[in-house]
């Protein structure tokens, strides 16, 4: 529907420039602004308005003029309102929006591209419990990957395990190292990785303050196991696996909570034992860029742009963490057509030489993309740390639970539908509503952009938060179950929508279908630009335009059957609609709230 109307907007105003000899490289083609009744405008003719010597109404008149609409299916008039050519789409347009969407489960799904893509996400070295500050990670990994899902690829999620790092040999070595009695408090909470971190603190803390000889002694030891995992011991990669998998155990039960699930935990000692780390640090060792310097192998990457030289091999042949993440990528190339990756800020750098590396592997780094990440923070004396060890992330999701609960209770008295919601119910929402509250005030932000966490604003009912949007669904939900009850017919996935559209005179009815015809267009370009908050944006723009509808168009009291039944049909596709948007998002739509 849109992206087909588009696609006509597009043939026949590049025609209509043509034919007034102007140039067709930038069309404008854009969302009116609000105050316009059309379904697509251009701005083109701002552009063209120097190029032609008139103001910009005056082209925009022209080109409209030139405009040719018959021969198109949609496209059925064409105006200008000032600079603005507007385009506007006839009752077949939003007939076959109605169509499409009233019974299609899987709305806004894109066809199958036959194209793989893997997702990088969270990969947080496993030393521990995952932080707030580490959060976005997972959540907008989590909707890249479903976004690109949705847009036809078929998507693998992977989380990359740095096993082979200092950190993981310091962890190991205070593990065999120390004992419960050294250890000075009771894990933060009943789970493998808030018991096994004790450990890990207790080793740094030695390293940092025990005397010398004994810092030297345990230094030596470090050394061994990362020598051992150089090596391809298999005894020490026993010995750091046992830890390493212990504490991504906890981590993924963690994750789950909100939920972030992988296809594949990969590890980077796999790039060791296999040969490919130091297959590419070979490789490198041969590029003009290639240096030895301060005791170690570099890489000059000043023709990248790139000040700070990327240190490849130690004097003592061991690798670094980018040298197997560049026998990683290169695998990730041979297994799939396109590979993303999501990561912090502090990370810009790193990926910066990762792609310069690559290209100069001779790989093609047009496949690779990145997702650059800044932190979130929480607003000071908000929330209590646990015992010094900093807020995690499960404390942050008990809490959402806890304050949705809340506010689900303190609104029972005012709820319209007559449901009968119990405990179990009440609980059941909480979890969708305070989870969805924290994954969407994510999600929903530019990832550039850092984030304070405010709980008034992620849990605002009435606001542009996801119980706003959330509570769009549970009424479409409310509506449908009302009509069934009723013996009213309403649309069955699958099933053939037969409905008359042309009763939908409202202006409130054809808006929201003209916003449900847009979604396979928010998911395409959306997924073009791995941009997953435009969806959210999306998902605010729809509930505005559904409580508009609700608001204006009574459905089961309409005053006609044919009446009613076009707006069941309404209701059935803005809660298609919701609901992929929000599963895009990684948020819950609840049935009821």
């Amino acid at each position: 529907m849109f992206r087909q109307f588009r696609s006509e907007v597009s043939s026949a105003l590049a025609d209509a420039l043509a034919s007034l000899d102007l140039p067709t490289d930038d069309l404008g083609i854009e969302r009116p602004p609000d105050d316009m009744d059309a379904t697509l405008a251009s701005s083109v003719a701002f552009r063209l308005a120097g190029v032609v010597g008139d103001a910009p109404p005056n082209v925009a008149s022209d080109v409209a003029d030139a405009v040719e609409v018959e021969g198109y299916d949609d496209l059925v008039a064409v105006d200008t309102a000032g600079p603005y050519v507007n385009f506007h789409a006839g009752e077949r347009y939003l007939a076959d929006t109605l169509t499409a969407a009233a019974a299609d489960e899987a709305y806004g799904s894109l066809p199958d591209r036959d194209t793989s893509v893997v997702v990088e996400h969270t990969s947080a070295n496993p030393t521990g419990p995952v932080h707030v500050g580490r959060a976005r990670n997972p959540i907008v990994g989590d909707a890249v990957a479903n976004l690109l899902s949705y847009a036809g690829y078929d998507v693998d999620r992977h989380y990359y395990v740095n096993d082979a790092g200092r950190q993981m040999a310091v962890f190991t070595w205070a593990y065999e190292r120390f004992d419960e009695s050294d250890l000075e408090a009771d894990p933060a909470r009943d789970r493998i990785e808030y018991d096994l971190v004790r450990y890990y603190r207790k080793g740094n803390e030695f390293l940092e303050s025990a005397d010398s000889d004994e810092v030297e002694a345990a230094e030596a030891e470090i050394s061994s196991i990362l020598q051992g995992l150089e090596a391809g011991d298999e005894a020490t990669y026993e010995r750091v696996g046992e830890v390493v998998d212990a504490v991504l155990g906890g981590m993924k039960e963690c994750l789950a909570r909100l939920p972030a699930e992988f296809d594949e935990f990969v590890k980077e000692t796999r790039f060791m034992r296999d040969g490919s780390t130091d297959d590419v640090a070979e490789r490198l060792k041969e590029t003009p860029q290639a240096v030895y310097e301060e005791d170690a192998w570099q890489l000059e990457l000043d023709d990248w742009g790139i000040d700070k030289n990327l240190v490849f091999l130690r004097s003592d042949d061991t690798s670094l963490y980018t040298t197997r993440d560049l026998a990683h990528h290169e695998w990730k190339f041979a297994n799939y057509d396109r590979a993303v990756t999501v990561l912090g800020e502090d990370h810009k750098l790193q990926a910066d030489q990762l792609d310069a590396a690559l290209e100069l592997l001779g790989n093609d780094t047009d496949s690779l993309g990145h997702v650059i990440y800044s932190y979130v923070n929480l607003p000071d004396g908000k929330m209590s740390t646990r015992r010094g060890t900093g807020v995690m992330l499960d404390d942050l999701l008990d809490e959402a639970i806890a304050r949705a609960r809340e506010a689900v209770e303190s609104r029972m008295d005012d709820r319209i539908r007559d449901d009968d919601l119990d405990e179990a119910d009440i609980e059941r929402i909480a979890h969708q509503v305070g989870i969805g509250a924290v994954r969407y005030d994510i999600v929903s932000k530019q990832p550039a952009k850092a984030i304070t966490f405010e709980w008034e604003e992620a849990l605002d009912f009435e606001a542009q938060s996801a119980p706003y949007v959330q509570y769009v669904h549970a009424r479409c939900c409310g509506i449908l179950d009302e009509a069934t009850t009723a013996d009213v017919t309403v649309p069955e996935p699958g099933a053939t929508v037969d409905v008359d559209p042309s009763v939908l005179e409202t202006a409130e009815a054809r808006d929201l279908l003209r916003e449900v015809a847009r979604f396979p267009a928010v998911i395409e370009a959306a997924a073009e630009d791995l941009e997953p908050h435009t969806v959210a944006t999306f998902t605010r723009e729809f509930a505005e335009a559904y409580n508009a509808f609700y608001r204006e168009c009574p459905v089961l009291t309409a005053e006609s059957d044919a009446l009613r039944d076009a707006r069941l049909a309404v209701v059935a596709a803005a809660r298609y609609t919701m609901a992929n948007a929000l599963d895009v998002l990684g948020v819950e739509a609840p049935e009821s709230m």
